[in-house]
């Protein structure tokens, strides 16, 4: 079992920054794909940035150059630093960890863009 706890979230205005965190438990964590995903109210949830096991990276088209995802396996976290905020990028951000093919999520933390 992996347990996920996401941080970092909060209220930004547009063209702000953000840094989420992702702490995930275990002892495997530099096994792990890990990934952010995010859910707008009434939408579906989406993919937004993922990185593997071996830091190959990919993201979303809308979040290309302004979102980068990192880890720090020695500190077992994940992370999504946001730049240039746009209230379109509003939504609960959850992060996933995938291990013997097998997804973790953790809670969400909102994210809000506002003037």
């Amino acid at each position: 079992q992996v347990q996920l706890v996401e941080s970092g979230g909060g209220l930004v205005q547009p063209g702000g920054s953000l840094r989420l965190s992702c702490v995930a438990s275990g002892t495997f964590f530099s096994s792990y794909a890990m990934a952010w995903y995010r859910q707008a109210p009434g939408k579906q949830r989406e993919l937004v940035a993922r990185i593997s096991n071996s830091d190959v990276t990919n993201y979303a088209d809308s979040v290309k150059g302004r979102f980068t995802i990192s880890r720090d396996n020695a500190k077992n976290t994940a992370y999504l630093q946001m730049n240039s905020l746009k209230p379109e990028d509003t939504a609960v951000y959850y992060c996933n960890a995938e291990f013997m093919w097998t997804p973790y999520w953790g809670k969400g933390t909102l994210v809000t863009v506002s003037p």
